[in-house]
């Protein structure tokens, strides 16, 4: 009886102690073979668990991920485009957040694939029926697919968070394009009001002309078409208006409506690299990561574990991947290993196209420049010419057609005039967006 019990004593020790000295065995093995040196710790700890009302890339490690943070917005704190970037950013849904932080949740799982698998293991057999124990598989040559894992999570995290930068420069642009659009508008209405208003005033004096017989009824029918042009002019001007304003208050809370008036935006010293650039070399490095999985997918690996049941221990080896069944492996791993270089040349296409729209975009607003300081010019040497065909036309030496005709020209070109600063402003903000410094890294 001693001696059984001795011995039921130890078989439940063992029972108890080999799943554990199995398990530590399998972790210093995986720590030796595959553990998470190299993998995402070399860009950087990914954390989940960010607190309510941070930054959604707050708390990375990750280069990319603090360049972006880094990243200043280039409006003027306070001024109207401040406000309404602030406006479209409460409004905001953050849809693009929450998929990085969904990203982010994989990678912190994939950070942990180093770690043995376990799992539930049943076996059934002639002579000892069916028996239920515990599976523990490591991993012990995978030529890297474990580290190609874990960076291709990482570097997933770098695309979703570029993405997101993206997505949220792209969102203020549009609300600041749309109250751009008003305030030009808005400025070539009140224009256009003016004008009309004057117009009126001829109408009435010819019509009076052609009451008293002094003018013909084919002149205040020139004038009476004038008039109407600008009226037209001016309602489609108050249209435009109603439809920026409508498209601004369906993306950013009502304040934003309210905000008058634009910003010039300090862009000579703005050196950051193109959002576009930066997410082509995100997906460039991703893509690299994939390949390396799908090149250890086709090479033969090895695993060994370990099937703990209720009074054994079998240790296991298993043999794995495609290599040895596929006769143009040689051939896809060798197509594999280019994925790097064709993704290099891809960033470099990306940044080729980024620059080159970049000096399109500086070029068009030197031009818009030029014709302001021009048509500035003309502008006042038109004014010049109405104010002395008034006088001409007081004394009898103008007609009251040529001085109609000389005031809506005026009129057009200061609306046209007016309107270019507008066009400089949404040049500047596409620079300032494609450039990610619509928005303040911490925001995003």
């Amino acid at each position: 009886m001693p001696a059984r019990q001795s011995d039921a004593a130890r078989h439940g020790a063992g029972g108890a102690f080999r799943p554990a000295t199995a398990l530590a065995a399998l972790l210093v093995l995986a720590a030796c073979m595959g553990g998470p040196g190299g993998g995402v710790a070399s860009k950087g700890t990914l954390r989940a668990d960010q607190p309510a009302g941070t930054s959604a890339l707050a708390g990375q490690g990750n280069p990319a991920i603090a360049a972006l943070q880094a990243r200043r917005s280039v409006l003027p704190p306070g001024g109207p485009f401040a406000r309404v970037a602030e406006a479209v950013l409460r409004a905001d849904s953050g849809a693009a957040a929450a998929e990085l932080r969904m990203a982010r949740l994989r990678a912190t799982a994939k950070d942990k694939n180093w770690l043995p698998r376990i799992g539930p293991s049943v076996t059934l057999s002639a002579l000892n029926g069916l028996a239920a124990g515990l599976l523990l598989e490591q991993a012990i040559l995978d030529h890297g697919r474990r580290r190609a894992e874990r960076t291709y999570a990482a570097t997933d995290v770098e695309v979703t968070a570029v993405s997101l930068a993206l997505d949220i420069n792209q969102r203020v642009y549009e609300g600041l394009v749309a109250h751009v659009q008003a305030e030009r508008a808005r400025a070539q209405a009140a224009i256009s009001a003016r004008a009309a208003a004057r117009l009126a005033e001829f109408a009435s004096i010819m019509a009076q002309r052609v009451e008293g017989g002094l003018s013909d009824r084919s002149e205040e029918q020139i004038i009476t078409l004038k008039q109407s042009e600008m009226q037209a002019t001016l309602a489609a001007d108050r249209q435009a208006e109603a439809a920026a304003t409508a498209d601004l208050a369906a993306m950013a809370d009502p304040s934003a409506t309210a905000v008058r008036g634009i910003d010039a935006l300090p862009l000579s010293g703005a050196t950051a690299e193109p959002l576009s650039v930066a997410k082509a070399r995100s997906e460039g490095a991703r893509a690299v990561a994939e390949a390396q999985v799908a090149r250890a997918d086709l090479l033969p690996g090895l695993s060994g574990g370990v099937n703990v049941g209720s009074d054994s221990i079998d240790p296991t080896i298993k043999l794995g991947g495609a290599g040895l069944l596929g006769l143009g492996t040689g051939d896809e791993v060798a197509a594999l290993a280019e994925t790097g270089e064709v993704m290099a040349r891809r960033t470099a296409d990306a940044d080729e196209t980024a620059r080159r729209r970049l000096v399109s975009l500086e070029g068009q607003i030197a031009i818009l420049r030029s014709r302001e300081a021009q048509g500035a010019a003309v502008l006042a040497s038109t004014e010049a010419n109405l104010s002395l065909f008034t006088e001409q036309y007081k004394v009898g030496r103008r007609t009251l057609l040529e001085l109609v005709g000389q005031y809506d020209s005026f009129a057009r070109l200061e609306r046209e005039q007016a309107a270019i600063r507008y066009e400089v402003a949404l040049t500047e903000l596409e620079i300032a967006r494609d450039r990610g410094l619509l928005v303040d890294g911490a925001r995003m």
